[in-house]
């Protein structure tokens, strides 16, 4: 039976092509989405989402009808999974990170270990950058597969042409024709659940600032890493950032900043970034990430709140608990998808900003 998803409901973004994507794939279910991404100024598939449907329809033996730009409808019928090395050339900025949301949960229950190479944007506008990825996002689901990354070149809008690779080896993989249900089941006896509740005692901030080398005479590194450095002073913790200078294809800048913490038996990581603009200083940037991080570490939430929603994909299969700083239209829609494939399976406490999977 067809899945039909609204591609508009909720925050109405790419995000819920993503979902749908991965757990089509590990599920065998098909679906059907339209009036995709009708809310933004550019309505239907960009080319990140199209390359989400080329690189999940490979993993899966998918048969696809609509996976085209500006395509506001998509038909997606997975076959059997069908693991090996995967390769993505999204062609512009397009980020790299948002292809990896859709790829990973697929690439970490996979029946054998997954390389994954993708050339595309690691730095951009209203998407987690590769740097958040993996020093946020990865070890926050660390003791589900062993994973490795890295990014060989940093790509900026418009251009792109960042390179990062993956080696994903699943610690638990799903069997040919598992039905789903036994499948969770398995894994929830087996995988430690997703709890992170409480923020602990923090340790240290961590953080890089990166910028084109036609910026380094300027300090532009420098000069964000050191305002954002100053911002977070009265923290009391060791601050420690990183300055980068990449070769990149466009010209650009960003920071990337993390807190690290030590809750005993968990160790919340709480994430922040920002990205340099025309007319605004590198002291602006570096100010932005830091009010953003500080916030995050004031609401005593374990995970941030972009965080939360990437989360909540893994605590389906894992079963958890989470305390966000904010449930977000992202964390309200991925539930409307799972719960399309899975059937009702997390409560949310918009009060107490408790995310659960039951």
């Amino acid at each position: 039976m067809m899945i039909v998803i609204d591609g508009d409901y909720g925050e109405g973004g790419g995000q819920i092509i993503r979902t749908a994507l991965a757990l089509s794939a590990l599920t065998g279910k098909s679906f059907q989405a339209e009036n995709i991404r009708q809310g933004r100024c550019t309505a239907g598939l960009k080319a990140q989402h199209v390359w989400c449907v080329k690189t999940v329809g490979g993993m899966c033996n998918a048969r696809t009808d609509g996976a085209e730009l500006s395509s506001s409808k998509l038909v997606f019928e997975p076959g059997a999974l069908k693991p090996g090395d995967i390769k993505a050339d999204i062609g512009t900025s397009g980020s790299i990170a948002l292809l990896l949301q859709a790829v990973m949960p697929v690439a970490v229950f996979s029946p054998r270990p997954v390389k994954i190479k993708v050339i595309g944007g690691t730095d951009g506008r209203f998407a987690m950058p590769f740097d958040y990825f993996k020093n946020v996002f990865l070890p926050s689901i660390s003791w589900i597969a062993g994973i490795e990354a890295e990014m060989t070149h940093r790509g900026y809008f418009p251009k792109g042409q960042g390179e990062v690779k993956l080696r994903v080896s699943p610690r638990f993989s799903i069997r040919e024709k598992e039905p789903i249900a036994d499948f969770i089941k398995r894994v929830r006896a087996s995988c430690p659940r997703i709890c992170l509740t409480g923020q602990g005692r923090l340790i240290a901030v961590k953080g890089i600032s990166h910028a084109s080398p036609d910026l380094k005479a300027r300090q532009v590194a420098e000069r964000q890493a050191s305002a954002a450095r100053k911002a977070l002073a009265g923290l009391g913790c060791r601050i420690k950032i990183e300055r980068q200078y990449c070769d990149t294809a466009s010209r650009g800048s960003g920071i990337c900043l993390w807190a690290c913490f030590d809750a005993g038996k968990t160790k919340p990581i709480l994430g922040s970034d920002a990205l340099g603009e025309p007319r605004k200083s590198s002291e602006q940037v570096g100010r932005e990430a830091a009010s953003r991080l500080l916030d995050e570490i004031k609401s005593k939430a374990a995970v941030d709140s972009h965080l939360a929603d990437q989360l909540m994909v893994f605590m389906a299969f894992t079963g958890g608990r989470i305390k966000t700083s904010k449930i977000t239209p992202h964390c309200l829609t991925n539930k409307y998808v799972m719960e399309l494939f899975l059937g009702e399976c997390f409560e949310v406490d918009k009060e107490g900003v408790v995310i659960e999977a039951r």
